[in-house]
């Protein structure tokens, strides 16, 4: 049963989400300020507010504001918080690096997750490779240096657990929280995959236009099969065997989208798990089935409830759909752990050798 809420009850949560919004806005601003190689300072729109009139300048024009009632913004130091923001966000980072259990899960994502993953040739990544709307990839330039699709992952991925394992040197802590933040909402990030992320506009704009967020060229180039031989061959994988595992964005099945693309080179299996995307997709999911055979993807329709389920003897209902099929079965040894096992087979047997050669002395 939905909880009710009394109109009291619900103006409080009105009013802490607000609060809670301009306190993210205003340590947003600092980070960008910070890292102005970023190259987001279009997100900082709490200085272009007319307090006066009511209205933001935004991409070029003003737009009348929904709330014009900013107690905590200051306008002539208007990305500072207050000392009770201050307060606020001093408990709620006490809250989470006090809890055991949040801290346990947190070191386990950087102890073992990555920004992608290669396996038995198989490109595995959540958002995209930044590119350009010619196919090419964007390039970025930090410290001097140029960065691009698998250089530039490398250096984000790193760049996140510096901020959680460098204690010991709080500005490089810093610097790795901050690009933390980046791959969450930054503009070219590959986690978030859009030109930007419109909180101001979602809450502060009636115009819907400036809602908009415009994805990267990615998602739509993806599509080809050019594109995504020259991602696999980015990340050193072998295009005629290779394949690119994508997630992120739902397919919307209900109106004819597939899950396959690139003529079966790419395949996106975030298909609306999470019950509030399938209005939007159609279905409940996907699972992507890897094994000695070949791969498969199994379809998932919507799962009403349990109750339902039992008194209608009703079974998961799910399709699955061969993509590839091995005309040679895949043995261990064709696989990655195949591969090291095969190595550590080698050097032992070359140990052995020394020590029976007298070379190596048992020690």
């Amino acid at each position: 049963m939905g909880q009710s809420f009394t109109d009291e009850e619900l103006m409080l949560m009105a009013r802490m989400q607000k609060g809670i919004a301009i306190i993210q806005l205003k340590l947003e601003a600092q980070i960008i300020k910070r890292r102005p190689h970023y190259r987001m300072e279009d997100r900082l729109l709490l200085d272009k507010i007319d307090h006066e009139r009511g209205t933001v300048h935004l991409n070029g024009a003003d737009y009348p504001l929904l709330d014009t009632n900013l107690p905590t913004v200051d306008p002539e130091h208007p990305y500072q918080l207050t000392d009770r923001e201050k307060s606020v966000m001093e408990k709620l980072a006490l809250s989470f690096t006090g809890s055991g259990r949040l801290q346990e899960h947190v070191r386990f994502l950087f102890s073992k997750g990555s920004i992608y993953r290669v396996r038995n040739e198989n490109l595995l990544y959540h958002g995209c490779v930044p590119m350009n709307e010619d196919g090419t990839f964007k390039r970025f330039e930090v410290d001097g240096e140029q960065f691009s699709a698998r250089d530039f992952m490398d250096r984000v991925d790193r760049l996140a657990r510096q901020g959680y394992f460098a204690t010991d040197d709080p500005a490089q802590k810093q610097y790795g929280m901050d690009a933390m933040w980046y791959l969450w909402s930054g503009s070219q990030s590959p986690l978030f995959g859009k030109e930007k992320m419109a909180t101001f506009e979602r809450y502060f704009v009636a115009d819907t236009s400036t809602h908009a967020e415009e994805r990267d060229p990615y998602y739509d180039l993806r599509e080809r099969r050019d594109v995504a031989r020259r991602i696999l061959e980015a990340f050193g994988v072998d295009p005629d065997k290779g394949h690119i595992i994508n997630g992120h964005v739902p397919v919307r099945v209900k109106h004819g989208e597939s899950p396959i693309k690139a003529d079966g080179q790419l395949i996106v299996i975030d298909g609306g798990l999470c019950k509030a995307y399938q209005k939007r997709t159609g279905i409940a999911g996907y699972t992507l089935i890897y094994n000695s055979w070949g791969l498969l993807l199994a379809t998932h329709h919507p799962f009403g409830s349990t109750q339902r389920a039992i008194e209608e003897e009703i079974d998961l209902d799910s399709q699955t759909e061969i993509l590839e099929d091995n005309t040679v079965r895949i043995r261990v040894r064709d696989t990655d752990l195949g591969r090291d096992l095969r190595r550590r087979i080698e050097e032992l047997t070359a140990l052995l050798e020394a020590y029976r050669d007298g070379v190596l002395k048992e020690g």
